[in-house]
């Protein structure tokens, strides 16, 4: 006999499917069940479109079958309020459904228990806390800007064994083996914004790009490439140096932020898909723009490109989730430039300590990621 997380596992197993695409929006699975059978199932694939529990409906009725009197199995609090889709706790309302199954609450302040209340004030039992745990983690970029007001940090790095990211004389390319390079591009693909600087911009003139020919096989099983979102990009560029003919405008379908400080003066003609903002703190202090970009551009997932300098900044001031290292087998020696720039500690009480998440081997590299809680 089935069970609620029988049927929440495969909702969930739904939700993942739109991790590519539905950014800023959370992933959301939903299953509709009667009688131990799937009459819908959908889940949510981008922003603007119909949410997870309208498109199983609709699945539904494509069956030739009506929702009423069934259980939904919901990842996710349906919403309640009108943003660019009409509420979805309505929409199950509506058609009729006897029981919602629903993984966790929403933390949005414009939903946070409203769905649940919808349902329950037509008559609908509502039943939540199922595999909430792996509910959260589908969804944990997502929860933390609503929780935190703030974007999920993940710095990456691609280093040598004694923590090389460049040689000395600046060449990098390439330090890490293919599969690692294409496993990058998955990592930038599931993030809402790519955070630079403008000396990176300025010195390599990098596209900063999803680069879809790389994405990995398994991926574009599921999704043609072109379906797959460019991240935004956000340079640090506090005197807007960065030049207007450089890669990173090139491609429109983004938008590309630009962090000058209240004293830069602004002397080029910026493309369309540019946006000015002004960083009120410094490089040392990023915490005023980090929550500009969550609280006003909606970013989920900040995935940082950063060399010694930033990745230092972000570090000193505990402003990152995940700490990402791509190590190669190798050894680029003393006069290479190394991992972080954090100064000259005095005290092993002083250093910067993380705990080990993940080992990952790929191709001929390792992949260690890194947390802390100091956030």
């Amino acid at each position: 006999m089935y069970n609620d997380e029988f049927w929440m596992r495969k909702a969930l197993d739904l939700a993942v499917l739109g991790q590519y695409t539905a950014s800023p929006n959370p992933c959301v699975g939903c299953v509709i069940v009667r009688e131990e059978r799937v009459i819908g199932q959908g889940f949510h694939i981008r922003a603007g479109t119909g949410h997870a529990e309208v498109n199983a409906l609709q699945n539904a009725r494509d069956n030739g079958e009506s929702a009423e009197g069934a259980t939904v199995y919901v990842t996710l609090e349906p919403c309640s309020h009108y943003g660019r889709t009409p509420p979805c706790a309505k929409a199950l309302v509506d058609a009729g459904v006897a029981r919602v199954v629903a993984a966790m609450k929403d933390p949005n302040p414009l939903v946070s228990g409203n769905g649940f209340k919808i349902l329950q004030n037509a008559g609908i039992k509502v039943d939540c806390g199922i595999l909430e745990e792996q509910a959260e983690l589908i969804n944990k970029s997502f929860l933390w800007r609503m929780r935190n007001g703030l974007p999920f940090v993940r710095i990456k790095q691609a280093a040598s064994m004694d923590g090389g990211i460049a040689l000395g004389n600046g060449i990098s390319k390439w330090i890490t083996c293919e599969e690692a390079r294409r496993d990058v591009q998955n990592c930038r693909a599931r993030s809402c914004a790519i955070l630079t600087t403008s000396r990176t911009v300025i010195a390599d003139d990098p596209a900063m790009t999803v680069r879809r020919n790389e994405i990995s096989e398994d991926i574009l099983k599921i999704y043609p490439a072109e379906e797959i979102r460019q991240p935004d990009l956000v340079v640090l560029d506090s005197q807007a140096r960065v030049p207007v003919s450089s890669k990173i405008f090139s491609e429109k379908s983004r938008r590309v932020f630009i962090a000058v400080s209240p004293t830069a003066r602004l002397s080029q003609r910026y493309p369309e898909n540019c946006v000015i903002i002004v960083n009120d703190g410094t490089d040392e202090d990023l915490k005023p723009l980090f929550r500009l970009l969550a609280a006003k551009y909606n970013i989920n997932d900040l995935w940082v490109e950063a060399g010694a300098g930033l990745a230092g900044s972000l570090v000193k001031q505990h402003l990152y989730n995940e700490y990402i290292i791509y190590m190669a087998p190798k050894l680029l020696g003393e006069y290479a430039v190394h991992m972080n720039k954090l100064g000259n500690y005095s005290s092993m009480s002083e250093i910067p300590v993380f705990s080990f998440e993940k080992f990952e081997k790929i191709g001929t590299d390792l992949k260690i990621i890194l947390n802390t809680d100091k956030v």
